[in-house]
């Protein structure tokens, strides 16, 4: 099973760091990443295999969120389906 992650917010160090970070911990493994940086603000999306992980995919949403507060962002967990669904064309 695959998941979509997207960070945005404004750019600061440690934010790749600290989501991989979790990630890894937690048996995330991460399949693509994109991130960009734009006049100071942070993107980045992912691609992750959520077939494994060591929590219910509801914690890991909510770990995330909590993570992204935590450090000034904004971080999302969908899975690849819900995330093709809501931006097909």
């Amino acid at each position: 099973m695959k998941g979509i992650i997207t960070v945005l917010g404004k750019d600061k160090v440690g934010i790749i760091a600290k989501v991989c970070t979790y990630l890894a911990e937690n048996n995330v493994n991460i399949l693509d990443i994109s991130q960009t940086i734009i006049q100071g603000y942070f993107n980045m999306m992912m691609i992750v295999d959520i077939s494994e992980p060591e929590k219910t995919f509801e914690l890991l949403v909510e770990d995330l969120h909590g993570l992204g507060t935590s450090i000034g962002v904004d971080i999302k967990l969908q899975h690849e389906d819900i995330f093709n669904t809501m931006h097909r064309i």
